[in-house]
Parts: structure tokens; C-alpha cells; sequence
């Protein structure tokens, strides 16, 4: 499992920090939950799992680490960057992007206008 989290607060410049470690494979949703400092100020946390590299299109889940902790959502790579911009400058919710995913809980990214 390979852990991606993004900037520790909106007005934060640095990059998305990475981990992978193959201990965590198969760790499921609420156990991240669990793993996570107290103290964080991470407020969702992209992951690339087994599903991810087992799909085509590589869907990376994404996890609600705030306002409702451990809700989930898939994107595919050409939208993380909506999602991630989004969520860190704080202009969209978590929700917002939850529930505009497919039926199949993948964001790919708002129709054109």
C-alpha cells in the first residue's frame, strides 16, 4: 500500500508527502483511521492500493480524514489534481466530490459546461 497525503494545511506550499511500505498492504480504511497522529491537520489522504493497481484506469481512493473520517471515494490520476487543489485551499468539500463520483464511486472529473 502506498500512502499519499497532501499538505498539512491550505496555506502550507510544501509538497504531498508519499510512503510506501509493504507492511500496510491490505490495511483497511478504519484501520489508516487508526494509524493517524492525534495531532494531524491532514484533512483527506489519497491511497493506492491493491484495486488501484489491479484496474485499467488506476482509481486512487481517497479517505475524508475530517469531516466525516473514513468515507471514501475513488478518482482516477487526471483528476487528482481537482480533488487535491480543491480540498486544500478549502473552495470544495470532501462531499462535493464524493457525490458527484460514478455509480461505481469514481470521480473522473465534472462534466464540461
Amino acid at each position: 500500500m502506498r500512502f499519499v497525503s497532501p499538505f498539512e494545511s491550505p496555506m502550507d506550499n510544501s509538497e504531498p508527502q508519499s510512503m510506501s511500505d509493504r507492511d500496510f498492504d491490505g490495511t483497511s480504511t478504519q484501520q489508516v483511521l487508526t494509524l493517524l497522529r492525534k495531532d494531524s491537520n491532514h484533512t483527506f489522504m489519497f491511497i493506492v492500493d491493491q484495486e488501484t493497481l489491479a484496474r485499467d484506469d488506476r482509481p486512487v481512493l481517497v479517505i475524508d480524514l475530517f469531516v466525516e473520517p473514513g468515507r471514501t471515494f475513488r478518482v482516477i490520476p487526471s483528476a487528482m489534481w481537482s480533488v487535491e487543489n480543491s480540498l486544500s485551499l478549502a473552495n470544495m468539500d470532501f462531499a462535493e466530490f464524493a457525490d458527484s463520483a460514478d455509480e461505481d464511486g469514481i470521480f473522473r472529473g465534472f462534466p464540461e459546461a
